[in-house]
């Protein structure tokens, strides 16, 4: 297996050189990103610059943990001097001045960044289909869909056009794309990588986490992104495990929690049976397979969907079109107000009529225009649900309610994490569906995510690692969840299952 600690073999030794394989992977981004559209931006030279700066600090012996890796990072992590759309036109002009922490992080272990991936806007969905950039499609298949919203950097992964990539996983944005694309995706637990730098969806269920092609590296790309941050107040000083070298101890039985709730109606039967088959080898491998229950995941979708969309309007109210991003054209706002006031006039019939008419002010309708013109359907469709949600009157009987089930959903986790080490289950109940097929059914297509949100709801690990090829071709894959910064136990099951 080429992993990034054998190919930093090759560079110490001379047999390769990082300028060259950054220019294979350029050449690879020339020949199929036109069809796949898994990266929005690549600035060729800037690529080249890295290269030269890690390839001397290779010659020298000076460079970092990561000299050798090259990433893709999802164009909703701020990078200095970089674009940062969120594949939105809102921010279809905005340029970070800083870069986030895991950016940071990263160049600091010299990887080299080769390109800003696409995505949902504002990582709304579950297909990157919401992009102002078009579609992904999926390098197995182009006819199909990558999943979402971290579906670019999952593409870019798979269709080999760099190491590993960078997502945010909301409610299973890095592991259901995962799964449809046939690479290994990792949501640690929340607080364990600093959120600083990424452009917030819902701020108490967004994670950064890794795409790679392989366990390894997604452990030691892990490794270096996770860890405390003054930052980002949320983020865990719990000291991080070398999770790399924990994942090659084999010693000690694996308990891994089989819940009935992730395996009865809507799964795909032959994922269900390949993933019983690949949890046959599992136990005849040494593991142990402890039914658990999970009874509050009937409630997980609607939960979810309640308090993700309640924190996204919340934290997209920002996007005003006055301090930064799209701005309406405020002379036509003034035209289109003078024009309604002396209709409106016209028609009234009396002075009191007029001066009780309901006519926005000015910035108001800015307001309304930059944001109607700046955000896309299912970014609009979601600000709608969660301001209906948070709105008096409705507050108590939706989000108060889905906040209790939330408690409730987490500690059905905890009650299982005391008789197992990891809980499986499907990562998606069906492969990759066709580009279009969902796109007028959004109920569809929020049910995609219906093995992954739990894991968010309650801020524990998961990760999908490849687990088949279904008979339409495509890939399916298999999730392990972990107890809270427990990403050792997720990440040991994923390397046992890689390595049968």
């Amino acid at each position: 297996m080429n992993t990034l600690l054998s190919v930093q073999e090759q560079l110490q030794s001379g047999k390769r050189k990082i300028t060259d394989i950054c220019e294979e992977y350029l050449q690879e981004i020339g020949k199929s990103n036109t069809e796949v559209n898994a990266f929005v931006h690549v600035n060729e030279d800037d690529v080249r610059k890295q290269a030269s700066e890690v390839q001397q600090k290779i010659k020298a012996g000076t460079a970092g943990k990561l000299a050798g890796m090259v990433v893709g990072v999802k164009d909703v992590i701020c990078e200095k001097g970089k674009k940062v759309t969120c594949a939105s036109h809102i921010l279809h002009n905005f340029e970070s001045v800083y870069d986030a922490t895991v950016i940071k992080k990263l160049k600091k272990e010299d990887a080299i960044l080769i390109g800003r991936t696409n995505m949902d806007e504002f990582a709304m969905g579950s297909s990157t289909e919401n992009s102002i950039y078009g579609p992904s499609k999926n390098p197995v298949n182009t006819d199909y869909v990558v999943g979402g919203s971290s579906g670019g950097s999952a593409a870019a992964v798979a269709a080999n056009m760099c190491d590993t990539a960078l997502g945010s996983d909301t409610g299973g944005s890095i592991r259901q794309p995962a799964s449809y694309c046939g690479v290994v995706g990792l949501k640690p637990t929340y607080s364990r990588v600093s959120r600083y730098g990424l452009v917030a969806y819902a701020s108490s269920f967004d994670c950064i986490g890794p795409f790679a092609k392989n366990v390894t590296d997604a452990a030691l790309l892990l490794e270096q992104l996770a860890g405390d941050d003054p930052m980002d107040n949320s983020s865990s000083d719990k000291p991080v495990e070398n999770y790399s070298k924990a994942i090659e101890d084999s010693s000690g039985k694996l308990k891994i929690g089989v819940p009935k709730e992730y395996f009865g109606e809507g799964l795909d039967d032959e994922i269900r049976e390949g993933i019983e088959s690949r949890l046959k080898d599992l136990e005849k491998d040494g593991a142990e397979l402890v039914p658990v229950t999970l009874p509050h995941m009937k409630y997980g979708i609607a939960t979810y969907y309640i308090l993700a969309t309640a924190e996204a309007s919340s934290n997209l109210a920002r996007y005003d079109g006055i301090r930064y991003g799209h701005r309406a054209d405020f002379e036509k706002v003034e035209e289109e107000l003078a024009k309604e006031r002396k209709e409106l006039k016209k028609a009234a019939e009396n002075a009191s009529a007029f001066e009780t008419a309901n006519i926005d002010s000015p910035l108001i309708r800015l307001y309304k225009k930059s944001r109607t013109e700046g955000f896309g359907t299912e970014v609009k469709r979601r600000i709608i649900l969660g301001t209906y949600v948070l709105s008096a009157g409705y507050y108590d009987a939706y989000y108060g309610k889905a906040q209790k089930v939330r408690r409730l959903i987490k500690q059905d986790f905890l009650d299982a994490f005391n008789k197992v080490d990891v809980i499986v289950s499907p990562t998606a109940p069906t492969t990759a569906f066709k580009l279009g097929e969902n796109q007028d059914d959004p109920l569809q297509m929020y049910l995609n995510d219906v093995y992954t949100i739990s894991a968010n709801l309650a801020g524990i690990c998961g990760i999908s690692v490849p687990a088949g090829t279904h008979s339409n071709g495509l890939p399916y894959g298999i999730q392990f969840m972990g107890n809270t910064f427990r990403e050792v136990d997720i990440l040991r099951a994923a390397k046992q299952l890689e390595s049968l």
